[in-house]
Formats: structure tokens, sequence, C-alpha cells
């Protein structure tokens, strides 16, 4: 056993015996990086000197680590695409990466993955790119600790921060992305994870879902963006502890859930957002445990959507907390709490004896006539929610929750 296992630690001492570091800089033997890519074996390492590289487009087919020191600078010059990668088992780690071109006909972006697996792209940053991160067709890939920072006007002059189309099994986790057309973009993306990222000041969305199976996000902060996070036609996400901040605006929300099923939004906090959660198409969530406060609307709730269970959320200081563009009651709503419930709790159990309805006259007028918010808080509208309150003529007579919460939850 002994003489076995000497075998195999000589062999592994001179199959790591081969794995060389290549140093790149303005006083190494290399100064470039493409030639040093040129010069290597796979399972190299390239370790780039501080200083700003202009090579135009580098592509990347061989598995090997590149890691810079001090953050050197790759210059796209406003031209080139920067960095493209077709291969598996490469480390992009510590570069600062600028000025990518703009192109409505190519995507291009500062590091790009075509067809790759196991790959790590670790602690770099990105600045005045068009799409920052852009993986096509790929899988097993680690996005983490990166910056990616843009300042574009308009959105044809920007695209997303981090791209992914057609793949599988991807972590974005402790990324920080601003100022771009949408943060964090998934189409056909499966079995993948985002966590603890921070999307703030994205023109579209901080992160944006489509055709999307069997993902989940969790401790994001998604702030100040035209829109929250919009999931579209997707099946069978999990949205736990995230943040939804501040998405303010004429047309903005915090979470979008358009045509979506058999998913979880647990453990959320929407916070001064124009609409907290917009709801169309979607069913079989659940949807529990949040924290709404002071948003415009708490929850739009259209009337396409049904079965889904909305329970023992905290409804707080919302102008609306509920509205709907419907009369049938096709979802369940029960044992949330409500600041505006009045109903009182006789046999001490924790849970309102009588049953609340949350839509108010109203709120039912404004959904119909938004001119009719100049009447907020006037006697006028008091009057009508209370008349309402008494004989339903607008509202859904039966959507109410039977079992309201006499205390906020405690989700901490």
């Amino acid at each position: 056993m002994i003489r076995i296992a000497l075998i195999i630690g000589m062999v592994a001492s001179c199959t790591l015996g081969h794995a060389t570091t290549i140093v790149i800089g303005a006083k190494e033997s290399v100064t470039r990086i493409k030639d040093a890519i040129a010069l290597a074996q796979p399972g190299d390492t390239l370790l780039i000197k501080p200083g700003i590289y202009r090579e135009g487009n580098i592509i990347l087919q061989k598995p090997l680590t590149i890691k810079g020191e001090g953050y050197p600078v790759l210059d796209g010059e406003n031209q080139y695409e920067i960095f493209t990668i077709h291969t598996n088992h490469a480390v992009i780690q510590g570069l600062k990466f600028i000025n990518t071109g703009i192109s409505s006909i190519n995507d291009l972006a500062a590091i790009k993955l075509l067809e790759s697996q196991q790959i790590k792209i670790l602690q770099n940053k990105f600045e005045n790119t068009f799409f920052g991160i852009y993986l096509a067709n790929s899988s097993h890939v680690w996005i983490e600790e990166n910056e990616l920072q843009a300042q574009a006007e308009f959105e044809h002059q920007i695209g997303n921060g981090i791209h992914l189309w057609k793949c599988n099994n991807i972590t974005i986790d402790k990324n920080k992305v601003v100022g771009h057309r949408d943060g964090i973009y998934f189409e056909f993306v499966t079995n993948s994870l985002i966590t603890n990222n921070h999307s703030e000041g994205n023109m579209r969305y901080g992160l944006h879902f489509m055709f999307s199976n069997n993902d989940e996000y969790r401790n994001n902060t998604f702030m100040n963006n035209g829109a929250g996070v919009a999931v579209m036609y997707t099946k069978e996400v999990t949205m736990v502890n995230n943040s939804f901040i501040h998405n303010w605006g004429s047309s903005a929300y915090g979470l979008l859930l358009k045509d979506i099923r058999d998913s979880k939004i647990t453990g959320n906090s929407f916070l001064e957002n124009s609409v907290g959660i917009f709801m169309e198409g979607s069913s079989r969530n659940h949807i529990q445990q949040n924290k709404f406060y002071q948003n415009g609307y708490a929850l739009k709730l259209q009337a396409s959507c049904d079965d889904n269970i909305i329970s023992k959320n905290n409804f707080q200081q919302n102008t609306f907390d509920l509205v709907t563009n419907g009369s049938l009651v096709l979802n369940k709503i029960e044992a949330n709490y409500w600041d505006r419930y009045e109903g009182y709790d006789l046999n001490k159990d924790k849970t309102g004896d009588i049953p609340y309805r949350p839509i108010s006259m109203y709120g039912t007028i404004v959904e119909r006539m938004p001119q009719a918010i100049l009447l907020w808080r006037s006697f006028l509208v008091l009057l009508l929610d209370k008349a309402e309150k008494a004989m339903p003529i607008l509202t859904p007579e039966n959507l109410m929750d039977v079992s309201p919460a006499m205390l906020p939850y405690d989700f901490n």
C-alpha cells in the first residue's frame, strides 16, 4: 500500500510540475496577454502586472488561470469586445475591464463565454462596458464578487450587466451591478442560483427572468431601478429574503410576476415601491411571510391569476394594500396582518373574529380611473369606503381575509 501511495504521489507531483506561471508586464519578458496565451500550456497561470493593456479582442481557447495583480486595466478602446472565452476549466480573476465597443448588431462584452463549462469569473471590475459578463450556452460557471458600473443615458447605449442565455447550473454571488439596461438577465436558464447581489440604478430591471425554470434567488437587494424584478413565462422559481427598495415611477414595481406558476415568494421586503408585487396570468404560487411597507400599491392581483396562496404577510402604511381588476375570487388570502383592520379578538387567539376586506372602493375607482388619485385623503373618499364596506357594490364581496392577524409578524 505504501508503495502504491508513493507511485501516486510521484505521478501527481509530475503532473503539477507541468503547470507554470507566466508573468506579463511592461518590464517582463512577455508584455502582451495574447502572446502569453499563445505560449501557455493547458493548466498554466498567467499573472498580469499593473498597467494598461490595449490588445483588441483577446480569445481564450485553453484551460488557463488568468489573474491580475493590482487590477491591471484591459481597455477595449470603445471598439472591441475584450475577452472571448471558448474553453473549459478557466479562471478570470482580479482584472479591470473598461470601454468595450457598442454595437446594435453584436452583443459586445467585456467577458463573453461561448459554449464553456467550469469557468470562474471572480473579483473583477467593469466600467463603461456595453455588456459586462455575457454567457451563451454555458454551464457550471461561478460569477462572484465582481463590480459592474455603467453610466449610459439611454437604453440603446448599454447592454445588461450580467447576461445569460441558454445556460444551466450558474452561480451568481456577491456582485454589485449599477447603471445597466438590466442588472442581471436570464433567458432559458435553469437550475441556477442568484445570491447576495446588489442591483441598483439600472434603466429597466434589476433582475429579468424569461423562460427560466427551477432557479432560485435569495438575499439580493434591488434598489432604485426602472423596475425591481420581472419574472416572466417561468415555473418553479424560489424567491427568498430579497429586498425591493424604492423602485418608483409611473410604470415601476418591486416584483412583476407574469405568467409564472408553482413558485415560492417568501421572506421578502417591499419598501417604497410604486407597486410591491404586480401579478398577471400567474397560478399556484405561494406568497408568504413578506413585508409590504409604504408602497403605493402593495399588491396588484389581476383577475387572470388563480390558485395563489397569499398568507402571513405584513401590510403596513401602504396607500393601497390590495387592488384587482375583476370580481371573481380565485385566490386564497388568509392570516395576513393589515394595519387598517378595525376588527376585534374576543377570544384572544391573536386572530380577528371578523373577516377583513382589503380592497377599498376608492382603490377600485383609482384602478379604473387613475385621475381619481387627486382625491386621496379627502372626506369624500372616507365616506365612499365606509359605505362600500357596509354594502359592497364595486369591490368583490368574497375577496376577504377570513382570519386576519391582530399583530404584525416578526420575521427577524
